[in-house]
């Protein structure tokens, strides 16, 4: 039980939780980011609380959470354990039936940001699949959402499945979707797999209207270029500007939070957006040159972001207003972008798959209705039915 002022995840309540069944044999689908409150990782926190660990999962950038974005992550060994870590983001997305022949049931621990198109909620989904599939039991070790839980928040569009569903976002939900992992995991088993038997142990003095942005908790890079709480709450909208011919800080000391290209003029850029005044973020002009990915060795000129009222921040609706004042002031210049990964080799369609809309490039360009207040919808929809077990 979590004191006042203590946040408890699954992990860190596991032991007690799942106490009848440590003696199962389990797979992990885990990473090195995935900690107990006092900083311990998940794996030598299980395999010390006498829970049978017998085979690892890894998501996109690894075990290690280090890998470049995108990239193709081998199968490797547990330098530390001997134990075999399996890659759920290399040569397939999905756990074999060979994969779970040796195994019980499955632990999922992974710190996620609260983004659609930030891949680890998909690894979990095909995870979710396979147990299902081969009758194995899928404890979900849960988490706050680090940019709020607070389903008012949660932004659009709804994802169109039938033209854009891709391994950035497979299943029809917001960009910002306002849950934990664990609740996505309840309501995906209630609506899509209901013969999973699925568990999840719950996080306990989490206030769900606090993000990490707010310090009530602190937040651990969760991959190489989300770094910072306040990079997670930016990320669900300047990820999309991945889908255009735009750098978005990577290659920089702030990626995710400034963005610019070589043809932009950023004292232009800043006097117009200003005048839009957009909720909860400032902007200050930037100049520099990306020493990896788009525009590489090329000095950009830009804006630097700085969330400064969360509460009233909306990402996804500042970024789309962003992306269309570029195509305003820049029509000869910005254009739809390749992003080839592992997950989609050749990059086509990505600003499709980003934003969950056919067509999105010449729906923003023709300044076509983007559905962001989504807020009512998701509400209506997202549930967390009784017949799937919080432990």
């Amino acid at each position: 039980m979590a004191t006042k002022n203590t946040l408890l995840c699954g992990i860190d309540q596991a032991p007690l939780a799942l106490r009848s069944m440590k003696t199962l044999r389990w797979g992990l689908v885990s990473n090195s980011v995935a900690m107990t409150v006092n900083g311990v990782p998940a794996l030598p926190h299980l395999l010390g609380e006498g829970f049978r660990i017998r085979k690892l999962f890894s998501p996109e950038h690894g075990f290690s959470a280090t890998g470049i974005d995108g990239a193709t992550q081998p199968d490797q060994t547990d330098q530390q354990t001997g134990l075999p870590i399996i890659s759920l983001y290399g040569g397939k997305l999905c756990p074999t039936e060979r994969d779970l022949e040796d195994i019980d049931a499955i632990l999922f621990d992974i710190p996620d940001v609260g983004c659609r198109f930030y891949t680890y909620l998909w690894t979990l989904t095909y995870v979710m699949e396979a147990c299902a599939a081969f009758g194995k039991m899928l404890v979900v070790l849960d988490r706050p959402n680090p940019i709020g839980g607070d389903l008012n928040c949660a932004e659009g569009p709804m994802l169109d499945e039938t033209h854009c569903s891709s391994f950035i976002g497979r299943w029809s939900i917001p960009i910002r979707h306002s849950c934990t992992l664990g609740e996505l995991a309840r309501y995906f088993a209630a609506t899509r797999l209901p013969a999973l038997h699925l568990e999840v142990v719950s996080v306990e003095g989490w206030e769900k209207r606090l993000s990490a942005t707010s310090g009530s908790y602190s937040f651990r890079p969760t991959s190489p270029a989300i770094t910072n709480a306040a990079t997670a709450l930016l990320y669900p909208g300047t990820g999309l500007l991945e889908g255009i011919n735009i750098n978005e800080g990577r290659g920089t000391a702030h990626p995710f939070c400034c963005f610019g290209a070589p043809w932009i003029n950023r004292h232009q850029l800043q006097e117009a957006f200003a005048e839009l005044q957009v909720p909860g973020i400032a902007t200050t002009p930037v100049s520099y040159t990306p020493r990896e990915s788009r525009y590489a060795g090329q000095a950009c000129e830009g804006l630097l972001l700085n969330v400064n009222d969360a509460e009233v921040f909306r990402p996804v609706a500042a970024a789309i207003t962003i992306i269309r004042l570029l195509m305003e002031l820049y029509p000869l210049w910005i254009a739809e972008a390749f992003y080839p990964t592992a997950a989609n080799p050749s990059g086509t369609g990505h600003l499709d798959k980003l934003l969950g809309v056919p067509g999105a490039f010449a729906r923003l360009m023709s300044k076509q209705t983007i559905a962001t207040d989504v807020t009512d919808q998701w509400r209506d929809t997202i549930v967390f039915p009784a017949n799937t077990t919080n432990t």
